[in-house]
C-alpha cells in the first residue's frame, strides 16, 4: 500500500482508466459527488446520523472509545490493533518486512521461511519499533488561531503558532506524565487537535509469514484485485518484561466479511490532498509527478533486473524492490489518473461551488476570496525552481555514491583551508577507508549513477553551468560513459593522492563529480531559502484556505488524512472491471492459480509447504476482499470491523482504480483491500500450525 510522506523516496508502472465514465461529456455539465471529499472522520466529530440513516446503525460513545483505543499507530507510518487482553498486535507484513530481520538469531530469514513463536518466551523483541495508543483527543483551534492573530508577518504568525503548540503540549504533558502529545493541524490549519499517545516499545514478534505468501506477485500483483496475499503480521507489546494488559482490544469474528455488509476502517490514512486548488493540482500534475515517476522507472528497472539476475532468493532485495515498485505505482498511477478529463472537470466543479460561495459572501470574500490567486502564484514559483532543485539536491535514495564522496571530499576542503594544515597518512588512511569501505559495490554504484543522470540531463538546459560543469558539452545519450570515463573517484589510490594535496588539491581537481557539486554548493541554499518563504506563506494561505472549507461546509467534509486516527465506513462490495466483474473475495484457490499458471517463476513462486499441503487446508476459505471504505498510504495494517466492533478483516491495499485517492474520493470502483479474517485464522492454525496464536486470536486471552 502506498506510503506518500513527501520524502522524494515515495514509489511502478500503471495505467489508471476511468473506464466507468462517459468520455463523451461536457466538462461545464460536470457536477459535485456527495462525498468527492472522503469519508475519513474524525473522532471528535464522527457523522452519527449519516451512519445511522445509510446503515441503520449509531455507533454509541461506549462504541467509539472502544475501537479508539483498540487501535494503534505502527512503527513510523501505518496502522495496527490490539487483539487480544495480552497485548497481541495485529498489523500488515509489508509494515514491518524492512525490520523484522534486527529479530532473527545466527542463520535466520524469516522473510525466506517466516515466523511462529511456540511459546511466550519464543517472541522476539524487534528493537526500535514503536506503537502508539490514542488516549487523549482535544480541539485546541481556539488557543492556536488567536494566537496566529496577533501576528503581523506570515514568519512571525508561524513562530507564534509553532510557540502556542510548544505550550499546550508541555502543559497537558505535565498534567498527564506517559503520554506524548501532539498538535495535529486539520483542514489545512483551519483547525486543530491535541492527541495524546500512550507509547510501547518493547515490541517483539509473535508470527510472519513467509514474504512469497504474504506478497503473492509481487508488484505485478500489487495494487490490484482479484488479489491472493496473506499481508498479515502479528506482536505482542511488552511493559516491564510482561504482556501488556489492555482492556481495549477487538474481538475477532469467526465469519468475517460477508458481501453487502457495513464495515469500518479505524486507522491512521497518513495524507490525501483533496483540499488542494487545481493550480495546485495541476502543479503536481505537470511538473512534481513526472520528475518523480521518470526517476523511480529508471530506479526500479536497475532494481527488478538486479534481482532477475540471479538474485531471486535474495529477499532483502527484494522488498527494496517491492518498497520502489509500490511507491512507483502509487506516483504513474495518481499521475495518470490526473491526466483523466472528467476527474480534473469534476475537481474543478468543486473549485468552482467553494469558490463562488466565499465570493458571493461579502465577508467570506474579504478575508478569504484571493486565496487561490495566491496559491496560483506560489505554484508558478516553484516551478521556475524545482527541475534545477530536484537535479541539484543529493539524496541518497537515487544518488549513486560518486557524488557523496565528491561531496565529502570538499567539505574537507573546506576544513582544512580554514585551519591551515593538511591531514597526516593515517588520517588519510581512514577518510579513504571511510569513504570507499571493504564492501563498496563499484559495478552497482556504476549502474545506479544512469538515474541521478538522467535527472539532470531531463530536466538542466545543455548550458546549465552545473550540468556543464559534470558533463561538459556531452549528448545525454553518452552521459554515463563520459563519467566512467572522466572520474576516477571510486579509486582509493586516486582519492589519496587528491587528500595528500591538501585542500588546493581537492578544489582544484578536473573531476567532474567535483566540479558539480562545487557549481551547486551555492545555488541549492539560494533556492531552498526562497522556497521556505513560498513554503511558509503557503502554510498561511492553506490554513486560511482551510478555514474558509470549514466555514462553507463545516464538518460535512471530514479533513485532509494527516496520520491520525479516523473512522471510514463502507461495504463489501464487489465491481466491474475489464471488461469482467470482480467477485468480492477471492479464496485460497487462487493463490495455486497464480503459482502454477506462471510456472512457479518469480515473483508468483512460493515456498516447498505450498507444493504439499496440510489435508486439513481448506484451501476454499476466503483470503482477500474488497470494500467501498475510503483509505489510503498509513491505513496499512487498519483493522476493519462489524457493527459490533469486531475484526472481519485487515486492510493492505488499494486497487488501480483508487489512484486518485489523494485528490478525491469515488465508488464506482475504488476499493480497499483487505486480508479476510477467516482466511487469516485458516493460514495460522491449518498451514503454518500456529495454533496458539490461533486460539488467542478467537478467544481474546494468550493461552496458559
Amino acid at each position: 500500500m502506498r506510503n506518500k510522506f513527501f520524502i522524494l523516496i515515495l514509489f511502478l508502472f500503471y495505467s489508471t482508466s476511468f473506464s466507468q465514465y462517459n468520455s463523451n461529456f461536457n466538462p461545464d455539465t460536470v457536477k459535485v459527488q456527495k462525498f468527492d471529499m472522503g469519508k475519513m472522520w474524525t473522532f471528535e466529530n464522527p457523522p452519527l446520523d449519516y451512519f445511522e440513516a445509510e446503515y441503520g446503525f449509531k455507533p454509541s460513545e461506549k462504541w467509539l472509545e472502544k475501537v479508539r483505543k483498540s487501535a494503534l499507530r505502527f512503527g513510523g507510518g501505518c496502522s495496527a490493533s490490539f487483539v487480544s487482553e495480552d497485548g497481541l498486535i495485529m498489523t500488515n507484513h509489508h509494515c514491518a518486512r524492512n525490520i523484522v530481520a534486527k529479530g532473527e538469531k545466527e542463520g535466520e530469514n524469516f522473510l525466506r521461511d517466516g515466523f511462529a513463536a511456540i511459546n511466550p518466551g519464543d517472541e522476539r523483541r524487534i528493537p526500535d519499533l514503536i506503537v502508539e495508543q490514542l488516549i487523549v483527543v482535544k480541539d485546541v483551534t481556539y488557543e492556536i488561531l488567536s494566537e496566529m492573530s496577533k501576528g503581523s508577518s506570515d514568519k512571525e504568525k508561524v513562530t507564534l503558532k509553532d510557540s502556542k503548540i510548544a505550550e499546550i503540549i508541555a502543559k497537558f504533558t505535565e498534567e498527564n506524565p506517559g503520554l506524548e502529545f501532539k498538535v495535529t493541524p486539520l483542514y489545512s490549519g483551519g483547525k486543530y487537535s491535541l492527541y495524546g499517545y500512550k507509547k510501547y516499545d518493547d515490541v517483539r514478534l509473535v508470527f510472519a509469514p513467509d514474504l512469497r505468501t504474504a506478497k503473492l506477485g509481487g508488484d505485478f500483483d500489487n495494487f490490484t484485485f482479484p488479489r491472493y496475499g496473506l499481508d498479515c503480521m502479528f506482536f505482542r507489546a511488552y511493559e516491564n518484561g510482561q504482556p501488556v494488559k489492555t482492556e481495549f482490544y477487538f474481538e475477532w469474528s469467526t465469519a468475517g466479511a460477508v458481501e453487502n455488509e457495513p464495515v469500518f476502517v479505524i486507522g491512521n490514512p497518513g495524507s490525501t490532498d483533496r483540499i488542494l486548488t487545481m493550480a495546485q493540482i495541476e502543479y503536481n500534475r505537470d511538473i512534481q509527478f513526472p520528475l518523480l515517476v521518470n526517476m523511480l522507472k529508471d530506479l526500479y528497472k536497475i532494481y527488478y533486473e538486479r534481482v532477475m539476475n540471479g538474485n531471486e532468493d535474495d529477499y532483502t532485495l527484494i522488498a527494496r524492490l517491492y518498497s520502489i515498485g509500490n511507491s512507483l505505482k502509487v506516483y504513474e498511477g495518481t499521475y495518470k489518473s490526473l491526466l483523466d478529463p472528467y476527474l480534473m472537470a469534476r475537481k474543478q466543479a468543486f473549485e468552482n461551488q467553494f469558490k463562488s460561495a466565499v465570493q458571493s459572501n461579502p465577508g467570506l470574500n474579504e478575508k478569504y476570496g484571493n486565496l487561490w490567486d495566491e496559491l496560483a502564484y506560489s505554484r508558478g514559483e516553484f516551478a521556475k525552481t524545482i527541475r534545477a532543485f530536484f537535479s541539484y539536491q543529493l539524496n541518497r535514495f537515487y544518488t549513486s555514491e560518486h557524488f557523496f564522496i565528491a561531496s565529502e571530499l570538499l567539505k574537507i576542503a573546506d576544513n582544512l583551508e580554514k585551519e591551515g594544515n593538511k591531514l597526516s597518512e593515517q588520517e588519510i588512511e581512514s577518510t579513504v577507508d571511510r569513504l570507499i569501505p571493504a564492501n563498496f559495490d563499484e559495478s552497482f554504484q556504476n549502474t545506479l549513477l544512469k538515474v541521478k543522470v538522467n535527472v539532470i540531463t531531463n530536466n538542466l538546459p545543455v548550458d546549465n553551468p552545473a550540468r556543464v560543469a559534470l558533463l561538459g558539452n556531452t549528448p545525454a545519450a553518452d552521459a554515463v560513459n563520459y563519467l566512467l570515463k572522466n572520474s576516477k573517484i571510486t579509486s582509493k589510490s586516486y582519492v589519496k593522492d587528491l587528500l595528500a594535496g591538501g585542500f588546493e588539491g581537492i578544489k582544484n581537481s578536473n573531476d567532474p563529480y567535483i566540479k558539480f557539486v562545487q557549481a551547486t554548493k551555492d545555488l541549492i541554499p539560494v533556492i531552498a531559502n526562497s522556497n521556505r518563504k513560498l513554503n511558509e506563506r503557503e502554510e498561511i494561505v492553506a490554513g486560511l484556505l482551510g478555514e474558509a472549507l470549514f466555514a462553507v461546509y463545516g464538518e460535512s467534509i471530514p479533513p485532509d488524512a494527516t496520520f491520525t486516527l479516523r473512522l471510514a465506513d463502507g461495504v463489501v462490495k464487489g465491481y466491474d472491471y475489464n471488461g469482467t466483474v470482480a467477485p468480492y473475495k477471492t479464496t485460497f484457490y487462487g493463490v495455486l492459480d497464480r503459482y502454477f499458471s506462471f510456472n512457479k517463476k518469480f515473483p508468483f513462486n512460493l515456498p516447498k509447504i505450498w507444493e504439499n499441503l496440510p489435508a486439513e487446508f481448506d484451501l476454499s476459505k476466503p483470503l482477500n476482499f474488497v470494500s467501498t471504505n475510503d483509505i489510503t498510504g498509513g491505513n496499512s495494517g487498519s483493522p476493519i470491523v462489524n457493527k459490533e466492533g469486531k475484526i472481519v478483516g485487515l486492510i493492505f491495499d488499494g486497487n488501480i482504480e483508487s489512484m486518485p485517492n489523494d485528490y478525491i474520493y469515488t465508488t464506482e470502483a475504488n476499493r480497499a483491500i483487505s486480508v479476510h479474517s477467516v482466511g487469516m485464522l485458516e493460514a495460522i492454525n491449518n498451514l503454518y500450525k500456529a495454533t496458539r496464536l490461533g486460539t488467542e486470536i478467537v478467544t481474546g486471552k494468550m493461552p496458559k
